[in-house]
């Protein structure tokens, strides 16, 4: 069977535009033009595209799907499973929120009772299941399974005054973070407060501390173009500078 642009965008539910944007940008090509100009698209591009569309719903950038399918490498069948098993965890985290939003309901109606703790599990689980789906090989390579359990116990065992907290030492490390870096100075003390108020906040996720660990962690950031993007963002340059204070404050510069 062989579509057209517009034929082949009605069937997946997206506009013909996406489509032409995903030929400039060599991520989907036809498979050939024909006489009368049009892209004419046959089965291998209609299953590339349903695993273009696969990985987009699961939040990964183009250029990452580009070159994923692009491998030599690349395995259609493992791809699938491995799209199959990430599905299947985000229907385990919506329906914790359902159960959440339903009990919530319930309570409000006057029905059964909710404690502080039962009305942010929900969330806490969506954290959970959200990190592990963006870093979770990287953090059990760099950490080991036992330190990212560790992590995740204690995340669920966090009290809504706790996660107010570890909110707030966020927003505080950006807000000292971004005066810092204007001085330029990563051992100044502006960039020494804001380390510290990072190992603060990380104690609230890490079941125990080690400089290496922390000085590792920021070294990442400047490596996984994901952090660093949270980091550089409107202020380039800021997560090289956050690792260099991390690796003063911890002994760890070279």
């Amino acid at each position: 069977m062989e579509y057209t642009v517009q034929k082949l965008a009605r069937l997946a539910g997206i506009s013909s535009r996406t489509l032409r944007y995903y030929d400039e940008i060599g991520i989907l090509k036809p498979a050939r033009t024909n006489s009368s100009g049009y892209r004419i698209y046959g089965g291998a591009e209609v299953n590339k595209l349903q695993q273009i569309l696969f990985y987009r719903e699961l939040e990964v950038p183009l250029d990452a799907i580009k070159e994923i399918i692009d491998s030599p490498s690349f395995d259609g069948i493992a791809a699938l499973t491995d799209h199959r098993e990430k599905l299947l965890e985000r229907r385990s985290r919506l329906d914790h929120l359902l159960a959440n939003v339903d009990k919530t309901i319930e309570a409000a109606k006057g029905g059964a009772k909710m404690s502080d703790k039962e009305k942010f599990e929900g969330f806490k689980q969506k954290m959970i299941e959200e990190n592990e789906q963006k870093y979770g090989t990287e953090i059990r390579e760099k950490y080991g399974e036992e330190a990212v359990e560790q992590s995740y116990a204690k995340v669920k065992g966090m009290t809504e005054e706790q996660h107010r907290e570890a909110e707030r030492l966020a927003e505080e490390i950006m807000d000292v973070l971004s005066n810092a870096k204007a001085t330029g100075d990563p051992a100044g003390e502006l960039a020494q407060k804001a380390a510290g108020l990072h190992k603060k906040w990380l104690m609230h996720y890490w079941g125990s501390y080690s400089p290496e660990a922390h000085a590792g962690l920021a070294q990442m950031y400047v490596d996984d173009e994901r952090f660093r993007e949270y980091y550089d963002k409107g202020h380039p340059g800021t997560a090289e500078f956050l690792r260099d204070a991390i690796q003063i404050f911890t002994g760890m510069k070279k």
